[in-house]
């Protein structure tokens, strides 16, 4: 009786990793994915290959501690959004992008960031009386309505030179 407890057919491996894969959809978190995904490499191992139970066990976890030490590590630091979306537009104060089309005194101009901001990696911007050419870096000051207030990074650095001269 006790023997046939131990007994886990590649099967049983097989319906534990779908599952768990199951229960990944209705719970989004990663969790059960790399437990399940386990499960499945070690049914395709206990058909292919005479391996006793306590040795399927020990592949089982330690392919779960390699593929939750592989997504932590480096599969979900690629997945950070770094566009800022959602959050309010005070976040956008301080960055800085690049002018593509100047601003003049009687319509705005356009400033691309490297990386989406709040949705969007072009914005109207506008500028207090300074003049930008197309290709100047510029710092986000302020933000009205819609359009940005940028001011040129040359001229941030050498007020910032002059502050500390």
């Amino acid at each position: 009786m006790m023997e046939t407890l131990w007994m886990i057919e590649p099967w049983h491996w097989l319906v534990l990793g779908f599952s768990l894969l199951i229960v990944e959809m209705f719970v989004p978190t990663f969790a059960s994915l790399w437990f399940g995904a386990a499960a499945i490499i070690v049914a395709a191992l206990a058909w292919l290959l005479p391996v006793s139970v306590s040795v399927q066990i020990i592949i089982w976890l330690l392919l779960s501690a390699i593929f939750l030490l592989a997504w932590f590590k480096f599969i979900k630091p690629l997945a950070v959004d770094r566009t800022k979306a959602g959050l309010g537009g005070s976040v956008i104060v301080g960055e800085t992008g690049m002018i593509i089309v100047q601003p003049q005194p009687d319509r705005a101009g356009m400033v691309r960031f490297s990386v989406p901001i709040v949705g969007a990696a072009e914005w109207m911007c506008r500028t207090r009386g300074e003049q930008v050419a197309v290709g100047d870096r510029v710092i986000v000051t302020d933000i009205i309505g819609n359009e940005l207030i940028v001011s040129s990074m040359t001229s941030k650095a050498a007020v910032n030179q002059n502050m500390h001269v």
